[in-house]
């Protein structure tokens, strides 16, 4: 889309614009987030969940319509500042469960962002540029000849429509915590397992002013962690694409966008299969931190592995993609899903819409930068290509590797801070 928006006057400089249109999205939702957790604090979380994907529906169209590649910019921006969507689903997710049934909710929220990021750029790379690649049924003078990146947003939009409509039967789950002091005693006991012991109750029976988010730094050392491994999946993901898509001269695998699709449908749907059937297991025996521990050191060999893939040929080529990539993202999926039960643990209910939202504030930043230095990088690597120093797409994948080491370190104490019931990892 870059290349046709005519903006890149080199090849190797369409990374570094399309990491600017990646990062407008997570720069307008990192305004925004905290205010729509708060938001979903005060007025429900239906009624935010229901504009987010409203939101969707208008502006996702309107990027596929993109004529400029300034268009293109501000559509995602608005897009990410109206969408206050992942925080009160979050929330939403633990709200709905049962204690017991909290790694399932969180880990099934992370699948849909994860398949999302999977999914959608599949659907790009099967339905982009219509009249192309069908021209039996789309004629080069037809709207999607003229448009050819609008399909594949229409087909997002069009189920984003019916989501939408789906959310008249969605209940709200938000306890508006008013009522007698014995109501109060009662909201208290079913929270127990999430507020602090010093926290709960005053000598007089009354529940306690909850401490600002800011000072809980369970809830901000696992935010901190979680925005870091988010900085990594973007710029991976990022990465990802226009690695396999780029020249095998410059280090790529010179793959189409049908095969780039065909790799990340693999991947989405083996993302539902472990998150519905294996991670609860994986959580329940080792627990979410230690889980996270050990996925983000089998990563740093598989990213190694990665640039010397160009050295394969087909079908064997293909194969491996496939293997590293579903490993890859189940990895980076339950390490995500790991802070997100920290996170909604280190808070009560009623607190939850905001730390999710200030969480999502913290990693939208994160995420704004991670697309638009993953491009540059990327852009900046391929000049390289014969440099002493891992030279050409080893550095890119070398960088990833020391953003997932610290993140790794971080998961230790003293950094990170996590609720009592698993203070034992």
């Amino acid at each position: 889309m870059i290349r046709d928006l005519n903006v890149a006057k080199r090849t190797e400089d369409i990374g570094f614009y399309a990491g600017f249109v990646g990062a407008s999205f997570m720069f307008g939702r990192c305004l925004t987030s905290t205010a729509w957790g708060i938001a979903a604090d005060r007025i429900g979380r239906k009624p935010v969940v229901v504009f987010g994907i409203f939101s969707v529906v208008v502006f996702n169209t309107l990027f596929g319509l993109s004529v400029s590649y300034w268009m293109a910019i501000a559509t995602r921006f608005l897009l990410g500042a109206l969408n206050g969507l992942l925080g009160p689903i979050k929330a939403y997710a633990i709200e709905v469960c049962r204690p017991e049934h909290e790694a399932l909710a969180l880990s099934l929220v992370s699948t849909a962002w994860g398949i999302g990021l999977i999914i959608g750029p599949a659907l790009g790379g099967y339905l982009a540029m219509p009249a192309e690649n069908f021209p039996n049924v789309f004629s080069p003078d037809s709207f999607f000849g003229r448009f050819p990146y609008f399909l594949p947003c229409l087909c997002t939009s069009v189920f984003a429509v019916v989501v939408l409509i789906s959310c008249i039967w969605m209940p709200e789950t938000l306890h508006k915590h008013k009522g007698s002091e014995n109501e109060n005693q009662s909201i208290e006991g079913l929270e127990a397992h999430l507020i602090d012991p010093k926290e709960k109750v005053e000598e007089s029976g009354s529940l306690n002013t909850k401490k600002s988010l800011f000072k809980n730094w369970p809830l901000m050392s696992s935010i901190i962690v979680y925005c870091i491994f988010s900085f990594h999946d973007m710029a991976y993901t990022e990465v990802f694409s226009l690695w396999a898509e780029s020249d095998k001269k410059y280090g790529g695998l010179s793959f189409s966008s049908e095969d780039v699709g065909q790799v990340l449908a693999v991947t989405g749907a083996s993302l539902l299969v472990y998150q519905l059937f294996l991670y609860p297991r994986i959580n329940k025996i080792l627990g979410p931190i230690n889980s996270s521990r050990i996925a983000a050191i089998l990563c740093i060999p598989i990213l190694f592995a990665y640039p010397y893939m160009t050295y394969l040929s087909e079908p064997g080529l293909s194969i491996i993609l496939n293997i590293a990539s579903v490993i890859k993202n189940n990895l980076s999926v339950t390490i995500i899903t790991g802070t997100f039960i920290l996170q909604n643990n280190a808070v009560p209910q009623d607190q939850r819409g905001a730390a999710n939202g200030l969480s999502m504030t913290g990693q939208s930043l994160f995420k704004a930068v991670a697309p638009a230095g993953a491009g540059i990088v990327f852009s900046w690597a391929q000049k390289r290509q014969h440099g002493f120093f891992f030279p050409g797409d080893q550095m890119v994948f070398f960088l990833l590797n020391v953003i997932e080491l610290l993140g790794f370190i971080l998961t230790f104490k003293p950094f990170l801070a996590v609720p009592e019931q698993y203070s034992r990892n």
